[in-house]
């Protein structure tokens, strides 16, 4: 087993602590003032109806979010766009549930620092805000010598990555409690009203899933799926230690618990940043099977929240396309992408874009 620091220290809350709201109210967005009047704009009489197909569904989610109800579609604006990228270990990845070594997380978190990534490209040629966030990588992140970061770096690191879940629980309620709370604060700080939420983290995927058979009731063999860069004895053996950490903790089924028991500290932050960014009614774009997953706890805590969800893209793992069924969301690309650190929400910016001018048109 790979030698890991020990988590950061973390204290408990006291019984009022824990009683108290961990998040803030979100407000849906069901707007039948604001659906009619977006009907009207982008129906013509010389075209088919449904002309737009779902271009049409997007406008009109956008002009629910952004609509206050007293002044129609005028002053709707997409403003300083934000993509946050939030990264963490795994300690299941001690089980070998990934084709990636640990070391991957930080070598990909460098890449993104220091503007080597495709994602820094992509946000450069969009004019997109990007920031990336330690939530709890297993090393400390320092930049080779004479090397500066191109991107901001916050450190929010909960611990030196999670404890294998085959084990233990990932993180304790504390932790987790923790980890909600920092991506709320992280958004609470951004401007705009936009914000892009993805990951970087070995072994991520195997958190997703068990989040996705636990809370929906996939089997879990279907939440996992194959690998295409994993052979059948590797592929049997990642399903077996995810089999044996569910039954260690068959008996979290609450969100929360379930977060805790299996999930990672990135997916905490991510589950927080949604719940905060709905709270201000930001447009919040979900880039991911990982960030997908953290959309499906952010949803049971808070129903409304899926009100301010866009959905980027339908990733080419197994257990995505199975968790957007579940969450009756259609994404707006499909194009095979394997990772995610943001990626997919910038190639689908232009849509969003493309759904504002026709609502100014």
């Amino acid at each position: 087993m790979n030698s890991r620091p020990t988590s950061l220290p973390v204290n408990e809350p006291g019984a009022e602590a824990a009683d108290a709201p961990l998040w803030p109210p979100v407000e849906t967005t069901a707007n039948a003032e604001m659906d009619l009047s977006v009907q009207h704009h982008l129906t013509s009489p010389h075209e088919a109806e449904h002309a737009l197909g779902r271009m049409a569904s997007l406008a009109m989610q956008l002009a629910r979010i952004q609509g206050d109800g007293h002044h129609g579609l005028q002053g709707l604006r997409l403003e300083s766009p934000q993509l946050v990228v939030f990264a963490a270990d795994h300690g299941v990845a001690d089980e070998g549930v990934s084709t990636s070594p640990q070391e991957a997380t930080r070598q990909r978190v460098l890449n993104m620092l220091v503007g080597h990534s495709p994602v820094n490209a992509l946000a450069a040629m969009h004019g997109v805000d990007l920031t990336l966030v330690d939530a709890g990588v297993a090393s400390h992140i320092v930049l080779p010598p004479n090397t500066e970061s191109q991107v901001p770096l916050l450190v929010r690191k909960i611990g030196y990555g999670t404890r294998n879940m085959v084990l233990a629980q990932a993180m304790s309620a504390a932790q987790a409690r923790s980890a909600l709370q920092a991506g709320m604060d992280v958004v609470r700080h951004l401007p705009g009203n936009v914000v892009g939420l993805s990951n970087i983290g070995v072994a991520g995927n195997a958190s997703a899933a068990q989040l996705l058979s636990r809370l929906c009731g996939v089997p879990l063999a279907d939440a996992c799926g194959k690998d295409q860069a994993q052979d059948e004895v590797q592929a049997q053996r990642k399903l077996e230690r995810l089999f044996a950490a569910a039954s260690r903790h068959r008996k979290a089924t609450a969100p929360l618990d379930v977060l805790a028991a299996m999930g990672g500290f990135e997916i905490g932050m991510l589950c927080g940043a949604m719940l905060q960014a709905a709270s201000e009614r930001r447009v919040v774009i979900v880039d991911g099977f990982v960030a997908s997953a953290a959309a499906l706890l952010a949803r049971a805590l808070v129903p409304a929240v899926a009100d301010y969800l866009v959905f980027a893209h339908r990733s080419a793992e197994p257990g995505h396309r199975l968790l957007l069924i579940h969450l009756q969301a259609q994404p707006l690309l499909d194009m095979e992408l394997r990772s995610s650190e943001g990626t997919g929400a910038l190639l689908a910016w232009p849509l969003l874009l493309a759904a504002q001018r026709l609502l100014e048109r």
